[in-house]
């Protein structure tokens, strides 16, 4: 899909456009050749040891969530086989800058527990409905959704003060990667409250680590058990939502070889998987005498055998051995390790750190590794970053908006921590890709054509031109020519290393444009508008 130019845009900005293929919606061409000219026929950790600034520039991009002003110089003198290996293997407790852990400390989400928290707006929210008049239950029932939006927003602050500072780069591009393959929609029921905490403690402990062990953090939290509705899924009650997407979409894929047979028998497994929010130390719900050592209460977290079904299953072929709780248990490992189950998981990861089209070879390997590993995550990235073909791809893959905002944030602060997240929230929310705000379980796409239409791009120049006057820093009263013109200093990007190892790969309309800029201001926009820098 080749992207369409608004009508308003600045004369210089549409030249970037106008020269043979080099359109925005397209890579860069001059930067394919020379990329996969430089492939080397082996691979391996020593196959980066060659690679020029150019190439390693273009690496940094693609493994953390945008390249910084450094440029490679963001190596700290750690060698590209070194710094990968730290990457995939991060340090649990590496620490954040001093300036960003204190704006996460502060909040709600970090200083109470999710336990207490959702206790606390449940009674909340069945206060507000008990109010007397409808005015006043009106009054309380906003007051009680303006505080649930804000431990939203905290939860996305907080994900966003991570991907811009954490020195754990990787892990934070996955934990994204994850949230949006185990999506979640914050906006369904009370799930406001939970986000933060489904992020924390369920899927950013696992995103480099064993995929059965991120399986089964998902789905024992609450959040997704309440969005996808397993908590009223009971024996003779029966709801198949969760037990469908478990299938579909996180583990075995559409055309993973199950039936709706397995369907309804995974639903059967899931009964009595739900959540309470009784307070700690209650008496348990009133369970027969005979299934009560089953029952199982962690935090919000509940198996619940009085609403589970014992009868016998069958399971894509086999059956089900264990019982209660452990019967879950056997059947996700089944699911973990079918052999539909790596293929899915590992075309997707090839879909997020390679492209729209990964080879057949290249989703062979990573499908091997995966099996070979037991579906170890940071050892499938391994795999795959020490491939010909991931090498080929660097600097063609088309950013969607979470990259394209946090990789711009990225180059032109990332060397001093931002006041708000405000700015990159709201980029976000008008780009259409809003943190925790698919409202659909399949998460946002992932293929360039659904984020470069002609929409999209108009946007993306607003935003080039905000980052390029530092609106980041001090956010506009109001988003408008006038507001923008106002005195700013605006970030030097045109003397950063960055913008310097990526010089010899520019376009001819690239170079055009920026030697026409007749500020760093226009220079900013013009570079943040390229295609050099709408691929990564």
């Amino acid at each position: 899909m080749t992207p369409t130019y608004p009508l308003h845009l600045h004369r210089r900005t549409l030249l970037l456009g106008l020269a043979g293929c080099a359109v925005f919606g397209a890579p860069p061409a001059t930067q394919a050749a020379p990329l996969a000219a430089a492939v080397p026929n082996t691979t391996g950790p020593g196959a980066w040891s060659a690679a020029d600034e150019p190439t390693l520039a273009r690496l940094l991009d693609r493994v953390t969530w945008g390249c910084t002003a450094q440029g490679t110089q963001g190596l700290g003198g750690w060698g590209i086989s070194a710094y990968l290996a730290a990457q995939l293997r991060p340090d649990a407790n590496a620490a954040l800058p001093r300036e960003a852990q204190a704006q996460i400390d502060a909040m709600a989400i970090s200083r109470t527990p999710i336990e207490a928290l959702a206790a606390d707006m449940d009674a909340r929210n069945r206060a507000a409905k008990a109010r007397p008049t409808e005015d006043e239950r009106k009054a309380a029932l906003k007051a009680w959704q303006q505080d649930m939006r804000a431990l939203q927003q905290e939860a996305a602050e907080r994900f966003v003060l991570r991907a811009l500072y954490s020195p754990t780069q990787l892990r934070e591009k996955m934990t994204w990667f994850w949230m949006n393959h185990f999506s979640v929609f914050a906006g369904k029921g009370n799930l406001r409250v939970l986000v933060g905490d489904y992020e924390e403690r369920a899927v950013r402990p696992h995103a480099l680590g064993r995929f059965r062990d991120l399986l089964g953090a998902t789905v024992r939290h609450p959040a997704m058990l309440r969005y996808l509705d397993n908590a009223r899924n009971a024996a003779g009650r029966i709801n198949e939502n969760y037990a469908r997407e478990l299938m579909e979409l996180h583990t075995l894929g559409v055309d993973g070889g199950y039936s709706q047979q397995d369907v309804q028998e995974l639903a059967r497994v899931l009964t009595g998987v739900g959540v309470s929010q009784r307070p700690p130390g209650e008496e348990p719900p009133r369970i027969k005498p005979a299934l009560r050592r089953h029952y199982v209460r962690q935090g919000l977290f509940e198996f619940n055998p009085q609403r589970h079904d014992w009868d016998p299953k069958t399971l894509l072929g086999q059956p089900l051995r264990a019982e209660g709780l452990a019967e879950v248990d056997e059947a996700l490992d089944r699911l973990a390790r079918a052999p539909a189950t790596a293929r899915f998981i590992t075309r997707k990861i090839a879909l997020f750190l390679v492209g729209d089209n990964p080879p057949p070879a290249l989703l062979q390997a990573l499908a091997r590794s995966f099996e070979r590993t037991d579906g170890d995550i940071a050892a499938v990235l391994e795999t795959l970053f020490n491939t010909p073909d991931f090498r080929a791809s660097l600097g063609q893959r088309f950013r969607d908006p979470v990259h394209y905002v946090l990789a711009g944030l990225r180059l032109a602060h990332g060397d001093a921590v931002l006041p708000s997240t405000e700015p990159a929230l709201g980029w976000l929310q008008r780009l259409a890709e809003p943190l925790y705000g698919r409202a659909t379980p399949d998460g946002y796409p992932l293929d360039a054509a659904s984020w470069s239409g002609s929409g999209q791009m108009s946007t993306r120049f607003e935003i080039a031109r905000a980052l390029g006057a530092g609106a980041a820093v001090s956010p506009p009263a109001r988003d408008d020519a006038a507001t923008m013109a106002s005195a700013r200093t605006p970030p030097a990007l045109a003397q950063t290393a960055y913008a310097r190892a990526l010089e010899p790969g520019w376009s001819p309309a690239t170079r055009h444009a920026l030697a026409q800029a007749t500020s760093p201001r226009e220079w900013n926009l013009l570079f943040l508008a390229s295609p050099e820098f709408m691929h990564g």
